[in-house]
């Protein structure tokens, strides 16, 4: 697809960030991306593989390649070059309900599959999905568009993340009447309080909302289904019920002063921010202050980088970011050819704006706290970690980490914020609808699918798979979705991919 040498022709090209040191005095969005002229030439680097891994999303060595959802990438990258944005919007939607989301929140499998980036760099694929789904809301092609037929039948979906918007999505368009619970405030689930406003904007989840609601999805906020809203009600008044309630047990450091003032939960933090920007512009003070705090980070992944962007912002006096795993390589090593997943180090937004600001990567690798330092008064005042070898179990054959005698390390730190993780779906809900969980506590069904132990209950996304990604979440709820709809009707004409 594209131009068959365009790949030579033209140079990879990708949005411009807004530089660190202006960025972090802001919330907002931070990239300027290419005008349509010049995005259509990065559509004409597709290549016309013969083999598209971008759209695969087969697992290799236990990572995925490639695009769960299985977008039509080489198709839509065409049509981009070709300027056919109509067209290009159809074929996108076709297989993913919010390119809106994931052109900004995906670390995009596409593009680390991209054939084109076996010897160079690859199509820049996500910002061409950006710019289809952009163009596509000012030209009026994402409007509201209804189904001209009901069934008369009714599913609930209990959680507003990702896979539970899939799901509604999905079934609304079948013609099912779905109502959405969300227990927070604002619908959105992950994506309106999980993610910082500045990878995600939330008036993005609002106006995709919105269409929801205007093609006839019913949202109801603040209702805590399993505490304020039994199970037997949804049980009772819906045909079928979807539990997509996320993983949502953060994962939990049990060193020596863990009691001590200043110790908070990744979720709590992030949470907490956007929600006082959104309220009030951070006015009502309800928000985890990190202005002039020795800030320590306990995590490695997207959301330990996400508390240390939001934490810069604020002011922090330093920043630091533990993590148990040694640095990945700059670049892949020969046990990880392509097409697999690239184990490398990735320096993210956040850690680019701690560099610019304090002069050194916040991150320490193969690392982990050995106890919280209190003061007199119960509050925090440092952390004392303690440097990490990874050893060879001779008789399992398992690597175990070991502490390294004489390394300990103190560091500063008023504030600590876990992010350490997911364990599995919360207790009360599971056990308000009586569903079955595995050793993961994830909601429990057969192998490939979603049906739970409880009749006419369904489950999907990080509750049924576990911590994982919003394109995967998606995915989940699109095929949930499917399941629901062939359970409610005898067959199914919904498409997962």
């Amino acid at each position: 697809m594209g131009k068959p040498t365009g790949f030579m022709e033209y140079e990879r090209k990708t949005s411009a960030a807004e530089k660190p040191q202006e960025r972090i005095k802001h919330f907002n969005e931070f990239h300027t991306h290419l005008p349509k002229e010049q995005q259509q030439l990065q559509g004409a680097r597709c290549m016309e593989c013969g083999v598209p891994f971008c759209q695969s999303g087969m697992m290799i060595c236990g990572m995925a390649s490639g695009c769960p959802l299985h977008n039509l990438v080489p198709e839509w990258n065409d049509l981009v070059y070709t300027g056919n944005w109509q067209q290009a919007y159809n074929r996108l939607k076709k297989t993913n309900n919010f390119p809106e989301f994931t052109s900004r929140v995906c670390p995009a499998l596409c593009e680390n599959a991209c054939t084109c980036g076996l010897n160079g760099d690859p199509v820049s694929t996500k910002e061409n999905e950006y710019a289809i789904i952009e163009n596509a809301y000012e030209q009026g092609y994402a409007a509201a568009n209804p189904p001209r037929v009901r069934t008369g039948k009714k599913v609930a979906v209990v959680g507003s993340g990702p896979s539970g918007l899939a799901t509604a999505d999905q079934l609304n368009k079948r013609g099912h009447s779905v109502t959405v619970y969300e227990r927070s405030d604002r619908v959105g689930g992950l994506l309106m309080y999980g993610i910082p406003n500045m990878k995600l904007e939330k008036q993005i989840v609002e106006r995709k909302v919105k269409i929801m609601e205007e093609e006839g999805v019913t949202f109801v906020t603040n209702a805590d289904v399993g505490k304020d809203i039994k199970a037997s009600k949804l049980l009772k008044e819906y045909d079928r019920v979807v539990l997509a309630c996320g993983s949502s047990n953060p994962r939990d450091i049990g060193a020596p002063g863990r009691d001590a003032e200043g110790i908070y939960f990744a979720v709590d933090f992030l949470k907490a921010n956007t929600k006082s920007l959104l309220d009030s512009g951070f006015q009502d003070k309800k928000y985890i202050d990190t202005k002039d705090k020795d800030v320590v980070i306990i995590g490695g992944g997207d959301t330990g980088n996400d508390c240390v962007g939001t934490s810069v912002r604020h002011g922090c006096k330093s920043v630091t970011q533990i993590e148990m795993m040694p640095k990945a390589p700059d670049t892949r090593a020969e046990n990880n050819p392509w097409p697999e997943w690239p184990k490398i180090c990735k320096t993210d937004y956040g850690q680019e704006e701690a560099i610019a600001l304090f002069g050194h990567d916040p991150r320490i690798y193969e690392s982990t706290v050995k106890e919280f330092v209190k003061d007199k008064n119960g509050k925090l005042k440092a952390v004392k970690i303690v440097k990490l070898s990874w050893e060879k179990d001779e008789a399992t054959g398992r690597m175990n980490m070991k502490e390294i005698p004489g390394s300990e390390q103190v560091l500063p730190a008023q504030i600590v914020l876990i992010a350490a993780g997911f364990l599995g779906s919360q207790k009360y809900v599971t056990d308000a609808f009586g569903v079955e969980v595995n050793e993961r506590t994830n909601v429990k069904t057969a192998p490939g699918e979603y049906r739970t132990n409880v009749a006419n209950v369904f489950a999907t996304g990080d509750m049924h798979r576990g911590q994982s990604l919003v394109v995967w979440a998606i995915r989940e709820g699109r095929e949930t979705a499917r399941a629901v709809d062939e359970s409610l009707m005898g067959y199914t004409n919904l498409g997962i991919q």
